[in-house]
Formats: C-alpha cells, structure tokens, sequence
C-alpha cells in the first residue's frame, strides 16, 4: 500500500456503486461516466491501497473481503460529504444561517425594522443578530470579527476595514414649527444658528466633531444648552421647547414628528455617509450579502 495514497471521492463513489450493482456498467450509468472510467477509478482505488477490491467473473464483480470490511468506512465518509454539501446548497439558497451585524442605537432605530421584517418575510429559516453597540466600540467588533458586519459611520476606520457607502446623510436642523428658523424655505446657513439655543451631542461623540468643525469654519460659537448621548433625548427636548437640535437628516425624517421641522444646514453643508463596514479581505455569507440587497431597496423605497 502507498503510505501517501488518500482515495478520491470520485473512486469513493465509483466503489460503493460497483459494490452495490456488481457491473461496471450498471455503476456507470448511476454516476453518468463512461464504463471506461469506473474501471480506471476502481484499478486507482486498488493500487492505491495495495489490495484487490473486486474479482471479476464473465457476468458480475464479486466484492473481496478487503472491500466488505471497507465498505462501512466509505458509507460513512460519502454520508458526510453529502451532507456538508447540502448544508452549503441550504446555505447559499438561504434555506438557513445566520446575519451578525453591528449598528448604534441610533441608526438602528430608523433603518433596520423594515429591512428586517421584509428580510425575514422572504427568508424565515435566517437568524438575524443584532449587536447595538457604541460609537466608539463599532470599528472594533468588525476587525475582532465579533459581527459579520457593521453599518455605520467609522470614525477613525483605518486601513483593517472597507466601507460602501449605503445612505448619504447631512447634518440638520430640527425645531418646532413655531421656531424663528422654521419659516426658512431654504437651507439653513451656519450663522443663523449662531444667535440661538441648540441642542446636540456630547463632545467627541457621534457628530459632534462634524458640528463643531463646521461651526469653526463659518465663524460661529453655537450656543450649546444641552449636550446629550441619544439623539431621541435631543428630539423630545426640542419638542418641548427647550431648543433646537442638530442631527444627521435621516433620523429626523424618520422619526416623523408632526411638530418638528427638519431644514438642511449650509454653508458649509456638512455631509456624511451611512456605510457597510467590513473587515478588509474577508468576504460576506450568501445570507449577509442578501440582507444588504434588502436594506437598500428599504432605503430607496422610504
């Protein structure tokens, strides 16, 4: 026997036909190869292992004992071949698995339920897992690949994660209707905001950065009231009138407060993209790849 020979799953194949229907040819129209090759594949089979296999006679082969004694070993191994190969068949049809994302709060809050209710419509069998995490946790369950994927807005991505963009988002203003800025037609200019109380995010996080640098290159001091971690507090506070608020647009919107107003900032208008974060050079299941095809068309459809 080759110490080096490993069989083939093709010669596997080719055995357990021929031990079953004792002909070459009867095996051979079972796999749809020619006579020709099942002979060479079991000839392979038995160099390869050192031993005959078959003893032929004018009508049948005959299995040896060496082949009987094999013949539960190879069941086996083809069983489970087969079987790994229907997993993977049901996992590219979506017949079953699993999506691992990574989203804040925020973001969650108006772009998955949709996507997920249509997505889950059309492929029940799929565990969707949601890791809501912090701004500043996002990057780093990507690259220790805690999550298949984010959606999001890296800060300080790097060079270990690509990002597509999914959303162009832009920085608004939010205020009642009775607000002096709610009659603006337009865009709000950055110096406009400038004389009024406003709300927004802590320093450092989320947009903050965006906001302050955008005020710093119109020459504006924002009169900040209130600085807060969710946007949903920043939204309630402005409706109750205690100032407006400054947010990406897309959360404003989708909220849908009858009472509030959303006007775009300009000069400068600030914008941001809404992203797919993966991690640089792994690629994405069957089941995440569809999962996105399916936010997309949610977000175009809004």
């Amino acid at each position: 026997m080759n110490q080096k020979f490993s069989p083939t799953i093709r010669q596997l194949r080719a055995f357990l036909a021929v031990h079953q229907l004792r002909k070459l040819s009867a095996a051979a129209e079972k796999l749809y190869v020619t006579q020709s090759a099942v002979s060479m594949l079991i000839r392979q089979l038995e160099e390869g292992l050192g031993t005959r296999l078959f003893d032929r006679t004018t009508r049948s082969l005959q299995p040896t004992a060496a082949a009987s004694e094999m013949l539960p070993t190879a069941e086996r191994i083809l069983r489970d071949v087969d079987s790994l190969a229907a997993d993977f068949r049901e996992l590219a049809q979506l017949q079953r698995g699993r999506v691992c994302l990574a989203i804040t709060p925020t973001l969650a809050s108006f772009l998955m339920p949709a996507a997920i209710r249509r997505f889950g419509a059309a492929h029940p069998q799929v565990r969707i897992v949601v890791d809501d995490c912090a701004p500043d946790q996002f990057v780093s369950r990507i690259i220790g690949e805690h999550v298949d994927f984010g959606i999001g807005t890296p800060e300080r991505a790097g060079a270990e994660v690509e990002t597509k963009t999914l959303l162009r988002d832009h920085l608004a203003l939010v205020c009642t209707r009775e607000h002096a800025l709610a009659s603006t037609k337009k865009a709000v200019r950055w110096a406009e905001i400038g004389g009024h109380p406003v709300i927004t995010v802590r320093p450092g996080y989320g947009i903050r950065p965006l906001i302050d640098g955008a005020a710093a290159q119109a020459g504006v001091a924002l009169n900040v009231v209130n600085e807060v971690s969710f946007l949903s507090t920043a939204l309630w506070m402005t409706a109750s009138g205690m100032g407006a608020s400054i947010m990406p647009s897309a959360f404003a919107k989708a909220v849908g407060d009858p009472a509030l107003v959303v006007r775009s900032i300009a000069a400068p208008r600030v914008s941001r993209d809404i992203s797919i974060v993966t991690k640089r050079g792994r690629s994405l299941s069957a089941a995440s790849r569809s999962f996105i095809e399916t936010l997309a068309r949610s977000l175009k459809e809004t």
